[in-house]
């Protein structure tokens, strides 16, 4: 078999990253060159870029309006929830940035400060985010609605100066008041934010609390756009919240140099994009894939990029996707597998997708969770374009393992987000630290160092950094997920190593039977948990949602999925309990929370989780398995 592009740059990122990286390095521009590419003084702490200077807001703005490409759209804001849609071309988004740049540094916002940004999928929170990268300063963005306690707990960590928000979000068709939210935080939190600058939506006026907070356009309108400035390639650009075990958020530092790098050259060789093309990565600001997807990696390429304010289902249709693909020329769409279900779910035949010429689309890319095979194939089949399942993680900021469209695309297989991207050095480990043989699930670590882009360390936690991550796998990061590769070196990610379940001393892979459910024609999604068991220590136990106008009985449904995953599992399994609800409960981000399921089903103490999309489900998941007798006494 003939080697691809892919193999050639793989094998060349892995012979001598130095080089490879270096030559990335010379798409991004520098204010001052680096002195060494890899500086491994300070091991496990590894830092690219050492010695260079540049700034990310100059490289994702300012650069292509001094090239000439001003006038090229550079973002594109759609908000069915409130019927707007508003165009930036590179230079009024640039000038915009500038101003508000100009607004943060009058209230005392100056290089390494931290600001926090608690706002809703609006322009003025991508330009927030920009002009604290204007400035050096360094954003935190807490998901928009975020309960009190939890924004309290990030405000003490990051310490910011200076706290940025709207008066409020929309849920489709609902408003969500932030105010009294942030409020309580800062009530809560024991360091004292000085300042708040709350931008007034028409949709709900906030109250403004004396001598702490101003209005975003008053403190705007007295504002005088600044340039960029230089900060070390080492210097923090953000810091993004992710949950921590102990219940302590963990402040995932990401800094300026390699992130730039990594970032610009993932839209080609990853995504297959190039400069003036529209990408569209439909998840939330709030979360990395809109830091990196949304935000960043778009605009240092010179792309369009769209901020979508609504739904995969709801605002108003199943078919909102695929009107704003028509309407903004999008090229490749980025999404959650979880919006594919939703869509699938209310409109099975795709009939809404005829409606809308896609001419223009040609890539659709999913990650977030575990891509099941059948919304994998459904997705192919609607669509008619390739679908690339890729796998990272907050903590990498760009893609681990992915089909990379611009390295010439290898072979789909279903289940796999394909081979790791050039960059990383993927293992699958036993628990004594061994490479396990082909299809042999062990835990997934990437061996040190990361590539550039990747975390540093943890918010003055360099200690939190090493045990959460560096610890298990001498040499190696910990990426916390279970899989195995294939013969052909394709990575498959099955579940979190903790989703692996024991029953009478066989380790399964809860994401594999998860697979076999969603196969089932009947099920639109599905969540399998582990349930303690006083035989076999552990049994699965199926949670399934069926599709629009399925009218088969439960009993019938759960007799085939229980027979499914016998014969393609096995009796090893031990599945024989499955249970069809209305809806399972999931983050805003589209990730189902297993381990609260898992919780109520043992009859443990349990909190709704901080992130949770709806905490109603939960009542609805507790009523089920009360209705099946659990927690079993």
């Amino acid at each position: 078999m003939a080697k691809s592009v892919y193999d050639d740059t793989y094998a060349q990122s892995m012979r001598d990253p130095e080089g490879f990286w270096a030559a990335a390095a010379a798409d991004v521009h520098w204010d001052r060159r680096w002195d060494r590419v890899l500086d491994d003084s300070r091991k496990p702490f590894y830092r690219w870029f050492t010695g260079g200077e540049l700034n990310t807001c100059y490289n994702a703005l300012d650069l292509h309006v001094d090239r000439g490409r001003g006038k090229q759209r550079a973002l594109v804001y759609d908000s069915p929830v409130t019927g707007t849609v508003r165009a930036y071309t590179y230079r009024e988004l640039r000038d915009a940035v500038a101003l508000c740049a100009g607004m943060l540094r009058r209230q005392g916002v100056e290089k390494g400060d931290r600001v926090l940004i608690y706002m809703p999928m609006v322009p003025e929170a991508v330009i927030a985010m920009l002009a604290c990268a204007r400035l050096g300063a360094i954003h935190s963005v807490v998901f928009g609605g975020f309960a009190a306690g939890e924004l309290a707990k990030r405000i003490d960590d990051a310490r910011p100066r200076l706290i940025l928000s709207a008066s409020c979000g929309i849920e489709v068709n609902r408003v969500i008041p932030y105010k009294p939210l942030l409020d309580g935080a800062i009530e809560l939190a024991q360091h004292k934010v000085p300042r708040c600058v709350i931008l007034q939506r028409p949709q709900q006026t906030a109250p403004l609390v004396r001598g702490r907070d101003q209005d975003w356009s008053e403190t705007l309108a007295g504002a005088q756009p600044v340039e960029c400035v230089p900060v070390a390639a080492t210097d923090p650009l953000y810091i993004l919240y992710t949950s921590g075990t102990t219940g302590i958020p963990k402040g995932v530092v990401h800094d300026n140099g390699g992130h730039a790098v990594a970032l610009k050259w993932s839209m080609s060789a990853v995504y297959g994009m190039g400069s003036g093309e529209v990408f569209w990565a439909a998840s939330d600001i709030g979360w990395v894939v809109g830091h990196s997807y949304i935000v960043y990696a778009p605009l240092l390429k010179g792309c369009t990029t769209i901020l979508y304010e609504g739904k995969p289902v709801g605002t108003p249709d199943p078919g909102a996707f695929w009107r704003l693909i028509a309407e903004h020329g999008v090229n490749a769409l980025f999404t959650a597998p979880t919006a594919f279900r939703a869509i699938k779910k209310e409109d099975p035949n795709g009939t809404h997708m005829a409606k809308h010429d896609l001419s223009r689309f040609r890539t659709l890319f999913l990650a977030g969770e575990r891509c099941d095979p059948d919304t994998l194939h459904w997705a192919e089949d609607k669509l008619r374009v390739p679908v690339i399942d890729h796998w990272w993680q907050t903590e990498t900021a760009w893609p681990i393992a992915a089909n990379c469209v611009g390295l010439g695309m290898l072979p789909v297989k279903a289940g796999s987000p394909t081979k790791a991207v050039p960059g990383y050095d993927v293992h699958v480990l036993a628990e004594d630290n061994s490479e396990m043989a082909a299809g042999q699930i062990g835990s997934i670590a990437l061996r040190l160092p990361l590539a550039p882009g990747c975390l540093p360390t943890l918010w003055n936690n360099d200690a939190g950094y090493e045990k959460s991550y560096l610890t298990k796998h001498p040499g190696h990061y910990l990426t916390g997920d279970a899989g195995y590769r294939d013969e052909d070196g394709y990575v498959y990610i099955m579940s979190r190593v903790d989703d692996i379940i024991n029953v009478a001393g066989h380790r399964l892979s809860t994401g594999g039977m998860e697979e076999v459910l969603a196969a089932h024609p009947d099920v639109a999604e599905c969540a399998v948990v582990g349930v303690a068991d006083e035989i076999k220590g552990e049994v699965p136990v199926g949670f399934v949602v069926t599709k629009a106008g399925v009218a088969r009985s439960e009993a019938d449904i759960v007799r085939e999925l229980v027979e499914r995953v016998r014969e393609q599992i096995g009796p090893v399994a031990a599945f024989k309990t499955a249970l069809v609800v209305q809806r399972l409960p999931k983050t805003r981000s589209g990730k189902i929370l297993r381990g609260t399921i898992k919780k109520i089903a043992d009859g443990h103490e349990w909190v709704v989780p901080a992130t949770i999309d709806d905490p109603v489900v939960l009542d609805e998941i507790t009523a089920a398995l009360g209705a099946k007798g659990y927690p079993k006494r």
